[in-house]
């Protein structure tokens, strides 16, 4: 048993994977989260070697059968006790820092939110964490391996930026570069995010309000409006501070969705 075990969680399996992800041509956030969970839990795997029969017959009554866990229940929660000590495990960080670089972090449910207000004026920032994992790099696929290289999981969400002066907001829209060099920006140029939307009004936004695509603009009004981004505290190195603080919260966020899916799966 412990062989054909150790079988699956080495090279057939995950030679399977990757090579119908290769054949498929993409690869899925799902994908590298479960390919980095096999390769941690490899060392940690148990398996139970017999299963005791227990010849015990006892009259079930309807609500008993009704009240009554299913295969696929128990099958699921065995699973998820497995899963969340491995992503507890691969943890960097237990607790969110409440202030990131002079802004402060507030956070609600997917929502994050950093606020800093400095000399008669308030920059808000504010990003959801859903759907922005993904692989740092590319895998590195090799059908003759035992093992992948998955490289690390990040969160790269996009971001609003809003600077206000009383009643008048400029706003920015950015992501994140999938490689470096920003949209509208010279190539020269290692801009790890760029602005995609720029916007100015008054009063409360709306959709009536006018917004233009960054990479539309003049290239050097573009450059001008990035190093004015960089003076505000937004630069390369706050960006990176941003994927650290979103790659964390979102990890955070899994972990109790995982826990969260166990208590309900487990009551009867």
């Amino acid at each position: 048993m412990n062989c054909v075990v150790r079988n699956l969680l080495r090279g057939s399996a995950i030679r399977n994977i990757l090579s119908s992800t290769t054949n498929n041509g993409s690869t899925s956030s799902n994908l590298y989260r479960t390919l980095w969970n096999m390769c941690n839990r490899q060392n940690d795997a148990i398996v139970s070697l017999s299963i005791p029969k227990v010849h015990n017959f006892p009259i079930y009554s309807y609500e008993s059968k009704r009240n009554s866990h299913t295969k696929a229940e128990k099958e699921l929660v065995e699973f998820l006790a497995e899963e969340i000590v491995a992503e507890k495990k691969a943890q960097k960080l237990k607790t969110i820092p409440t202030e990131l670089n002079g802004f402060k972090v507030s956070l609600d449910s997917a929502e994050v939110t950093l606020e800093k207000k400095d000399k008669g004026e308030e920059i808000i920032i504010s990003f959801n964490i859903n759907h922005t994992v993904d692989n740092a790099t590319e895998p590195e696929i090799d059908p003759q391996s035992d093992h992948a290289d998955i490289g690390e999981m990040k969160s790269k969400p996009s971001f609003t930026v809003d600077i206000k002066k009383g009643n008048q907001t400029l706003g920015f829209t950015c992501s994140f570069n999938h490689e470096p060099g920003a949209s509208g920006a010279d190539d020269s140029y290692n801009d790890i995010f760029g602005i995609d939307e720029i916007t100015f009004y008054e009063g409360e936004h709306s959709d009536k309000v006018y917004a233009v695509a960054g990479e539309i603009i003049d290239g050097y009004l573009y450059d001008l409006l990035m190093n004015y981004l960089e003076e505000k505290g937004i630069s390369n190195e706050f960006a990176e501070q941003i994927i650290e603080l979103s790659t964390n919260y979102e990890h955070t966020a899994y972990v109790s969705l995982l826990e969260g899916l166990s208590k309900f799966t487990s009551r009867k």
